[in-house]
């Protein structure tokens, strides 16, 4: 029977993690961001299902092939993933593979539901490409500034929603994370913060209001992100769509690599 498990236990998934394992899992169950975890065994758990925190889809972690597990998946979703899933208003169901193994699983047990596709790129700074690098010139009247936890951020509605899509409070934010912001006339139009964090390893969101584009200011806000990440021995991991062109030009003008690759799949609860 798939459970949820308690948080005091999500320690216990642990295990079924490997090396190049998604960040956004290990942080859930270090218990660093928040998340729900979903088990075969609450003991000694073989499969997990990581709902992460911000609502951005489902991990498959461990035994790819636990055919109890597998067989149950389907009435699981049907009876207690999609009605939580509405009433946070999400309008469909993202399955993201851990391993290549789970993409023939949740192809082979999701397929009749009208089960589409996506490829994702995982890519890590290389501190030898980033040096050297300078950040662009912005036009006038636009400013990089960091993320001050004594600033009055309740005031401004697109920070505050970004650091609370991933982060229980400000608190806990500053405590493990950091972030700059590019400013005009004092608003704030673009965003670069750490999302999920597993030890030192800080995965990385950014966004630009649609109405500042093709200004450069991503890539000066990720520049500075990227900057005070080495120089206080931290490790930006940058996770994007393969279709998301723009993202990965940035990435790879400040000195990212790939180096890793998965698939994600999705249906629609209509």
């Amino acid at each position: 029977m798939i459970t949820e498990l308690s948080k005091q236990d999500y320690h216990k998934c642990k295990r079924l993690l490997h090396k190049k394992s998604l960040k956004e899992s290990l942080a859930i169950i270090n218990g660093m961001n928040p998340g729900r975890i979903f088990v075969d065994d609450e003991l000694t758990p073989t499969t997990a299902i990581v709902w992460l925190g911000n609502n951005d889809g489902f991990i498959f972690i461990g035994d790819a092939n636990n055919k109890p597990f597998l067989s149950e998946l389907n009435f699981f979703i049907d009876d207690i993933i999609i009605p939580e899933a509405k009433n946070v208003h999400l309008d469909c169901f993202e399955a993201i593979s851990d391993h290549a193994a789970w993409n023939q699983s949740i192809e082979e047990v999701l397929g009749h539901r009208q089960l589409e596709s996506w490829n994702q790129r995982v890519y890590k700074i290389d501190p030898n490409l980033f040096q050297g690098k300078v950040a662009p010139t912005l036009p006038n009247d636009y400013h990089v500034v960091m993320l001050n936890e004594h600033a009055s951020l309740e005031a401004d509605d697109y920070v505050t929603a970004t650091i609370l899509e991933f982060w229980t409070s400000f608190d806990h934010f500053f405590a493990n994370g950091f972030g700059y912001i590019v400013t005009h006339h004092n608003q704030t139009v673009s965003i670069c913060l750490s999302t999920y964090v597993a030890d030192h390893i800080h995965c990385v969101s950014i966004k630009t209001d649609e109405a500042y584009r093709e200004k450069k200011l991503a890539q000066a806000v990720a520049y500075h992100y990227v900057q005070h990440s080495l120089n206080h021995n931290l490790i930006p991991y940058w996770d994007c769509m393969e279709e998301n062109k723009p993202s990965i030009a940035i990435v790879e003008k400040l000195g990212f690599e790939q180096v890793l690759q998965y698939k994600g799949y999705f249906f629609s609860f209509s």
